[in-house]
């Protein structure tokens, strides 16, 4: 089932996460930036153009963004409950958040997730998260501990839909398997490392175990810390941003500049910024819903909006996985 949602740029397809009944845009907009490099007006002010533009997927975690003096952890959901309260929007939002990484709240018992879910409402202000995300696998804890305690958030109906992140595939497939086995909810979308110049990390098994159960791939890092922008260049001003020694480090690699020099190349022939390109090839893989990008201006937005537009050939897909292959 899709559903076209109006925006100011052409019509937007809303997508199904794996086997849910969650629909979402095309560009899952990063919360990692709210209430650390922008501020909560500007956080406002993204939240509302993306919002505009018919988008509806709205990501974050529990510890987004402890890692700031003098923060704790939890701020990003607090603002963007702020928002949805201040708009009145929070039925027409699909919020994912994920458990296991606040300061407060660290590993994946099955107490620490119902305590850590109970505070993620609280700061989000609603009733139920609508895709919870288990953020870094926790091995001391049995996966049968963990996809049980989901179970309960979800038949409290705290939790829509449950998803993971960072796991092996041998701790994905046990819990998937073990969901099967006894009935209880199952991952309906997995959460990797995945752009064009990290391919490894998602392509092989953990794809294939996506595939085989019907899970939908949202990829974080989708513009590797900004690398895929554009921005960083070979002898290029240094980026003034917290982001900046990420995207610089790829310089150094030959296949990154490879690939930088594909992008540009497929971006000049259908006038589209570097950052569509690689958001749309991307969303061509398989099993990908919704890459996963941030903004912290209104100006970086307008191209993360703009590639559900674009039309990529298969020349083009291929010559950029071409370019990016390990």
């Amino acid at each position: 089932m899709t559903i076209r949602v109006r925006g100011l740029f052409p019509l937007m397809t809303l997508k199904p996460v794996g086997t849910s009944d969650l629909l979402v845009s095309p560009l899952n907009l990063g919360g990692n930036v709210f209430g650390w490099t922008a501020d909560e007006a500007t956080s406002f002010a993204v939240l509302d153009a993306y919002a505009a533009e018919g988008g509806n997927f709205v990501d974050t975690a529990d510890s987004y963004s402890a890692w700031v003096p003098g923060h704790t952890g939890g701020e990003s959901e607090a603002i963007i409950g702020r928002w949805t309260a201040a708009r009145g929007n929070r039925d027409d939002v699909v919020i994912a958040t994920k458990v296991g990484q606040h300061p407060q709240f660290k590993g994946l018992s099955g107490a620490n997730i119902k305590a850590a879910a109970e505070a993620s409402l609280a700061r989000l202000g609603s009733d139920r998260i609508d895709l919870y995300y288990t953020h870094y696998d926790d091995e001391s804890v049995p996966v049968e501990e963990i996809i049980t305690a989901l179970d309960g958030l979800v038949r409290e109906g705290k939790v829509r839909q449950i998803a993971v992140s960072n796991i092996s595939p041998e701790r994905l497939r046990a819990s998937l398997e073990f969901s099967d086995r006894e009935g209880l909810a199952k991952y309906v979308a997995i959460q990797p490392h995945y752009n064009l110049v990290s391919r490894g990390t998602y392509e092989g098994e953990r794809a294939a175990l996506a595939a085989e159960h019907g899970l939908s791939a949202i990829p974080y890092y989708a513009l590797a810390a900004g690398f895929l922008t554009g921005k960083y260049r070979p002898g290029g001003p240094s980026v003034d941003s917290p982001r900046a020694k990420g995207g610089e480090q790829l310089l150094k690699d030959p296949r990154a500049l490879r690939v930088l020099a594909k992008l540009d190349e497929v971006a000049a022939a259908h006038d589209a910024e570097v950052a569509e390109v690689a958001l749309a090839w991307l969303a061509a893989q398989p099993t990908v819903v919704a890459p996963i990008a941030s903004a912290r201006t209104l100006d970086q937005l307008k191209p993360l909006l703009a590639f559900a537009d674009l039309k990529l050939t298969d020349t083009d897909l291929a010559s950029l996985t071409e370019a990016s292959a390990p």
